[in-house]
């Protein structure tokens, strides 16, 4: 693999502090090799205990699954580009949820076979992977009201009226790779899948690289257990988060196009 040509990344943007410490440690001149290196060190496994390496995207064999690939062999094909660049960074920054995501994938894989279309759990799982946010509130009445006014498309309401509860008693962790791949040139109708966490009052107080192994460990874990389902996500404007843009002025908030409204809003259960 060549040395990956990046284009622009600003790093201290909000929405890359998942996976900034990873890209502080990866040497573009040698991608592939630095992600392996990384994984190794940090013992990565798949779900059948095969270490996690990082492998040209040559080595996927013809008419084999990406994910089924993964599973089988513990290597993550990968492409000289900057889609692949923020998979392999999700992978050193959430390798419990990406294990399990690869599990899911791969179980249905080995049940269903390659069809035209995915199933439902297959089809999840990859807008998970691509597109997911992960919203952290605190499991109290107020974090659940947040929750509510974002799955119900009350956006000033979540953004305006409640921006104090962000940092204090509410996160937002990008996880999708495709997501933060559209982040490096930002644009107001960017919109995430989103999976609400309910986190208990101790999270909040520790420090941020405990947070991210709580959130790995939690998610997994709720993965493993009840798998995925489209009806888990909730959109998010991303732009819209209190402090991730610059103009979030009432005129920001009230364009329809990004902000939509929604007809007969469900009230919304975390776990």
């Amino acid at each position: 693999m060549s040395p990956l040509s990046l284009p622009p990344v600003d790093w201290s943007r909000p929405w890359f502090d998942a996976v900034r410490p990873a890209a502080q440690t990866i040497d573009v001149a040698d991608v592939i090799g630095t992600f392996s290196a990384r994984a190794a060190a940090l013992g990565l496994v798949n779900h059948a205990g095969l270490p996690v390496r990082f492998v040209p995207q040559a080595a996927l064999p013809d008419g084999t699954a990406y994910e089924e690939h993964i599973g089988a062999t513990g290597c993550v094909p990968t492409r000289d580009n900057l889609h692949d660049f923020f998979n392999g960074l999700v992978w050193l920054s959430f390798p419990l949820v990406k294990r399990e995501l690869n599990a899911l994938q791969a179980a249905q894989i080995a049940r269903d076979g390659i069809r035209g279309q995915r199933g439902p759990a297959r089809d999840a799982a990859t807008l998970f992977d691509e597109n997911a946010a992960l919203l952290v509130v605190l499991d109290n009445m107020q974090g659940r009201a947040l929750a509510d006014a974002l799955r119900n498309h009350r956006w000033r309401e979540a953004f305006v009226e409640r921006a104090g509860a962000f940092g204090t008693q509410a996160q937002v962790w990008l996880f999708g790779h495709a997501l933060m791949e559209k982040l490096v040139a930002p644009y107001k109708a960017i919109t995430a899948h989103t999976l609400v966490v309910a986190a208990p009052a101790r999270y909040f107080a520790m420090p941020r690289d405990e947070q991210q192994a709580w959130i790995d460990a939690h998610v997994a874990e709720r993965l493993r257990e009840t798998g995925l389902r489209k009806a888990d996500f909730t959109p998010l404007p991303v732009l819209g988060i209190p402090g991730w843009w610059a103009l979030q002025d009432d005129a920001f908030y009230d364009d329809t196009t990004v902000f939509r409204p929604k007809r007969n809003a469900p009230t919304l259960e975390t776990s």
